[in-house]
């Protein structure tokens, strides 16, 4: 069998990105985006909570069909998924806290069992939860739905923590930044990958969160008062340019089709 076409076909089954501090970095992003989007399309734009809601849920079905029907990785598809995940991620915790008023202390628990389902599910059936074998439609589908409930989770514990525990944005992104980083000092000692890559997924939200509240909030409410807009504006165009740049560089790996 030629080489060529092995190594072909497995290009083609390949929809995720590879574990790199790119990867980390973009992610960190998107979910500050997600916070500060979220709130700068509802309150600063005027198009309140629910025209938000129902518009970027529709964008996020949209983009999930896109990028499902997608039969390789292709990196503006799925970071733009990403993106759209994050947002919608916030809005369903804004909505069970401000629309419902289920308390923090009952919302993050409520999350965390829902992903611990998700994941004992995608594990009963697919027999791993490793992203690295993403490779058939199912299991994208779980990597999906455990992705935006890992990004509901990380709202609602982000803001039980900053808000209801009042540990406040500075030392929420402080609190949130170490677990990280002992997450990945255990990663280094021998720890599980799967687990210690889920654990990070999650915590790389309340992490963004707390990090785009204290960007974007009033100084009187202890933020630096740099607004929703300007801070999605700029960390939109970091995510832009990576992800340009990931997506020339896979572009410019792909082999050059043989010619009889």
């Amino acid at each position: 069998m030629n080489p060529i076409s092995n190594t072909r076909y497995g290009d083609w089954l390949i929809k995720v990105p590879a574990i790199t501090l790119s990867f980390w970095i973009i992610k960190i992003l998107c979910t500050t985006v997600g916070e500060t989007g979220a709130d700068y399309l509802a309150v600063s734009a005027g198009l309140g909570q629910g025209l938000t809601r129902a518009m970027m849920a529709s964008l996020l079905a949209i983009a999930l069909v896109w990028q499902v029907r997608t039969r390789r990785y292709t990196p503006w598809i799925y970071w733009l998924t990403v993106v759209l995940v994050s947002v919608v991620g916030t809005q369903i915790t804004d909505f069970f806290t401000d629309k419902l008023g289920v308390s923090l202390y009952v919302s993050t628990p409520v999350f965390a069992v829902l992903l611990v389902v998700i994941f004992s599910t995608w594990h009963r059936v697919e027999h791993t939860l490793s992203i690295h074998d993403i490779v058939t439609r199912r299991r994208e589908l779980f990597y999906w739905a455990a992705i935006l409930c890992t990004f509901a989770l990380g709202t609602a514990a982000g803001d039980l923590a900053t808000e209801a525990l009042h540990l406040g944005f500075t030392r929420g992104a402080l609190a949130f930044g170490t677990l990280i980083a002992l997450t990945y000092l255990a990663w280094r000692l021998g720890g599980n990958a799967v687990l210690t890559f889920w654990i990070g997924y999650i915590l790389t939200r309340p992490f963004g969160a707390a990090l785009g509240d204290l960007l974007t909030q009033a100084k009187e409410y202890g933020g630096l008062g740099m607004g929703a807009m300007w801070t999605s504006a700029l960390f939109l165009s970091v995510i832009v340019a990576l992800v340009a740049l990931e997506q020339y560089s896979i572009e410019d790996r792909r082999p050059v089709p043989m010619v009889d």
